[in-house]
């Protein structure tokens, strides 16, 4: 899983079905949602560019550390 290229959309929204924030990845052409489920994210009626900054840095450790297997990874956040 070293140096693979990902690649952030610009398509940041919550999604009321999975009640957390999410957006799309590209990682080594596939297309991979990532689900951020997090009580505090849950209360912020938008997402400034600081805070999905971090988001993108959690993918990148979750990454890091795990195995995207689906077209979907949720990330449990405290």
């Amino acid at each position: 899983m070293l140096n693979q290229a990902i690649l952030f959309n610009d398509d940041l929204r919550f999604d009321e079905k999975q009640d957390a924030w999410c957006f799309t990845v590209l990682l080594s052409g596939q297309l991979i949602t990532v689900y951020f489920h997090s009580m505090q994210l849950k209360l912020l009626g938008e997402v400034d560019q600081c805070t999905r900054f971090d988001l993108e840095e959690i993918v990148e450790l979750w990454l890091k550390k795990n195995e995207a297997e689906e077209d979907a990874i949720h990330i449990n956040m405290r």
